[in-house]
């Protein structure tokens, strides 16, 4: 029998996907499952967004352009002009969703063998974008006592190498929901500098920042028109992840450059999902005012009622729309798995991450999970209430 590949063997499954079969199993058994594990938002799609693809008048649906129109490119930059991000049509490559525009900026910066480094727990696709570029990831912990914060800049600092190339932050993240302060992109940006790296930011969730707070972009930095890379989607922008357009932004031209022959590759991002998209950048501030404003109130609703139950702690997020929370277990992996095979509560049940999936040092985050509230406050509340009978039943 032929052999797979070491990088294939080597790809880890998604935590967030891999229980996807025990939890049809369970609907298929008649029960009810919480989705908690997915960051897929309830929120309506902007009708603008969905009008342009069910108005259009195209009779043959053509090739886009490789790097995304110029007009899509042009409207982009609008749009970042309004965060402080000054861009034009020619720092922007639209991609097949975030994900691509990770693999394209892997592979324009990295060789085989060379390392990035990521404050961990981080998205797990990292993971898998890294492997499959033959790319090793350094993980910098950070703590959920600390909120995720940001880790020591020393921290850093004692991990780079001569083949370090990069440092890749997820700011608003996801899973932790922390936001990093000016500040500590500020020590970032000092850091790449000294050593010569890229610093990439994935901002996918730039406008879901709480509590006050204002969103610093990498982009926004004096300074970092040469290290700095921001990976961006519309997929939770507008609850869009169906449509998957992404895009990378930088100012550096020779690695912009690069990416565009990766594009060139795959030869165009999807057409309809590109008119969608341009559209999506008409959808009026209000409509962003409200789904933060829904957010911020699950949120709250989320960590309340977490915190009402013993033995488990939470962090409370700053932005995106994730929560870690550390529950009375040794194995949250064993213990999601139990939640839809094993049990259930008036024939419901809820389905979460294991966070042990979002770090790469190993035995991390084997007493933790990743919870998206992307429900609504009575899910929420019922979620919990189903969660913490659980606990009650479960034998490590």
């Amino acid at each position: 029998m032929p052999s797979i590949s070491q990088k294939g063997v080597q790809m880890p499954e998604s935590p967030i996907r891999k229980l996807v079969p025990y939890a049809e199993n369970a609907k298929k058994r008649g029960v009810k499952v919480f989705h908690l594990n997915i960051g897929q938002p309830d929120i309506k799609t902007p009708k603008v967004a969905l009008d342009a693809v069910k108005n259009n008048k195209i009779e043959t649906l053509s090739y886009a352009r490789s790097e995304g129109s110029e007009i899509y490119r042009e409207k982009l930059a609008n749009y970042y002009t309004k965060h402080k991000i000054y861009v034009t049509a020619n720092d922007i490559v639209a991609t097949t969703g975030g994900s691509e525009a990770l693999l394209f900026t892997i592979g324009s910066i990295t060789d085989p063998g060379d390392e990035i480094i990521i404050p961990e727990p981080f998205y797990a696709n990292y993971n898998g974008f890294s492997t499959a570029s033959g790319v090793k990831v350094v993980p910098v912990i950070s703590k959920i006592e600390d909120n995720f914060a940001l880790p020591k800049i020393e921290d850093f600092e004692k991990l780079i190498t001569k083949k370090t190339k990069a440092i890749l932050i997820c700011n608003p993240g996801n899973p932790t929901g922390y936001m990093y302060s000016k500040d500590e992109i500020e020590k970032l940006k000092q850091i790449v500098l000294k050593h010569d790296l890229f610093l990439i930011a994935d901002e996918v969730y730039r406008e879901f920042a709480y509590d006050g707070l204002t969103h610093t972009s990498v982009m926004s930095l004096d300074g970092l028109e040469e290290n700095s890379i921001v990976i961006d989607s519309v997929s939770k922008r507008y609850s869009m992840c169906g449509a998957r357009i992404g895009c990378i932004v930088s100012k550096n031209k020779s690695f912009i450059a690069t990416a565009i022959k990766f594009a060139q590759a795959r030869l165009s991002p999807p057409t309809y999902a590109l008119l969608a998209s341009e559209a999506a950048l008409e959808t009026p501030q209000s409509y962003f005012d409200d789904v933060k404003a829904e957010y911020v109130e699950r949120r709250n609703t989320l960590v309340a009622e977490l915190e009402k139950i013993d033995g488990v702690k939470v962090a409370k997020p700053k932005g995106a729309f994730y929560c870690v929370a550390e529950l009375p277990v040794t194995d949250t992996d064993n213990f999601a798995k139990w939640l839809l095979e094993d049990f259930h509560l008036n024939n419901e049940t809820v389905m979460v991450a294991p966070a042990s999936g979002f770090y790469s040092t190993k035995g991390e985050g084997k007493n933790q999970i990743r919870m998206a509230y992307v429900l609504n406050k009575s899910d929420l509340i019922r979620a919990v209430e189903i969660l913490k009978h659980a606990l009650k039943q479960y034998q490590n």
